[in-house]
């Protein structure tokens, strides 16, 4: 069991907090206002590979692993919570297309997608259903070589750029759940306006409309009926990006109120003194800690998965844990800042707003920890 960082994760680490720090953090706020990632931040995103850190080198990724992968995204998301958003649900889809494409799929659509020339989209939740795969309405019917696809999906990352995207509908012949590679922008294709969210703002959700939208048959991913395995191995993963997301909020709660406790004074002095306020910085510290070896060790077994479901346990228990952390951590950092804390001219403010969207998607909080509950309660030991 070794806690260090190897030469390759330092290396990663660093040239993602550099990135960050010179790149983004300069408009940061410009993207909080605007809720839009400018064209040059994914540009630098895409020459530093950070769109495919965990994928292999053949399929156009940077071979860093679900590890490496981790360590960018906190430095990312420390700055913009709306570009970690958006480097996670792209890297979701990736990652369904990369454990169950075909050699043609992942040469399609997973190589553009590493190099950041497309931005890959996961659409599974509907208007009415929710995230209940027995509730699926959106339909797939075969016509000759290809699917006819039609229904709405809601709260899509993504949906905006051109690129794949992964899309689950109820196949009507055998009225299984299955999944499908889209190309946006297909005829038939549309989208909504944003919505408009709390905060992650550049991280745009939007709901997408699929009217006759057709789609060959050799786009079919894994078989018909196996939309719930890529489902949850897919959404496994894919809260591997959510939870350490919310690992650069509570690091970036962590320094916003150090910084803020050395600076502001009281009667000449650093608020730092006051004990009150040394307790809540150690709970930061201990927050963080706790957070960033969660996740940190998941990333490392997304490496080797071998039992998906065990898998998807623990990454329902790291979500649960960060999601509802990072609220946490950012709650006792506005109380750090005092009345300062509310107001938009404090990072800590923005920090807040993407801190509550945390425990409520990837799989709300609650329901992440039933998942951990009833894998407890099942096992004999």
């Amino acid at each position: 069991m070794d806690f260090n960082l190897s030469k390759e994760q330092s290396l990663i680490q660093q040239m993602a907090q550099e990135f960050a720090e010179k790149s983004i953090a300069p408009v940061a706020k410009q993207i909080d206002e605007e809720s839009k990632i400018p064209e040059e931040i994914l540009a630098g995103m895409a020459e530093l590979d950070l769109f495919g850190i965990p994928f292999p080198e053949e399929y156009g990724g940077a071979d860093g692993g679900y590890d490496g992968y981790v360590l960018a995204m906190e430095q990312i998301a420390k700055v913009s919570g709306g570009v970690a958003m958006t480097m996670a649900a792209h890297t979701l889809g990736l990652g369904a297309i990369s454990g169950f494409g075909t050699e043609e799929q992942k040469k399609k659509y997973m190589i553009p997608g590493c190099k950041g020339k497309h931005i890959v989209s996961f659409a599974f939740t509907e208007p009415g259903t929710g995230s209940d795969p027995k509730q699926i309405t959106t339909t797939a019917v075969k016509q000759g070589d290809s699917y006819i696809l039609n229904g709405t999906k809601r709260f899509i990352s993504n949906a905006n750029f051109p690129g794949a995207m992964v899309v689950f509908a109820r196949e009507t012949e055998s009225g299984e759940v299955t999944a499908f590679i889209l190309d946006k922008w297909a005829e038939g294709y549309s989208i909504s306006e944003p919505w408009e969210k709390i905060g992650m703002h550049g991280g745009q959700l939007l709901d997408v409309y699929m009217k006759d939208v057709k789609v060959p048959a050799d786009n079919l991913l894994g078989k018909i009926g196996q939309g719930f395995p890529i489902l949850l191995l897919g959404i496994a993963l894919g809260k591997i990006g959510t939870s350490t997301a919310a690992l650069g909020g509570t690091l970036a709660a962590l320094e916003e109120a150090s910084k803020y406790a050395r600076e502001k004074t009281h009667r000449g002095q650093p608020i730092a003194k006051f004990q009150a306020i040394q307790l809540k910085i150690a709970d930061l510290a201990i927050k963080y800690e706790t957070a960033r070896w969660l996740c940190y060790r998941l990333g490392c077994l997304a490496n080797d998965i071998k039992d998906p479901g065990k898998f998807a346990t623990e990454a329902a228990l790291v979500k649960a844990y960060c999601g509802d952390n990072v609220v946490d951590a950012a709650r006792i950092a506005v109380d750090v800042h005092g009345s300062y804390g509310l107001m938009r001219d404090y990072t800590i403010e923005r920090v807040y707003r993407d801190a509550i969207i945390g425990p409520e998607i990837e799989g709300v909080a609650d329901m992440q920890k039933m998942i951990v509950a009833a894998s407890i309660l099942r096992s004999k030991g």
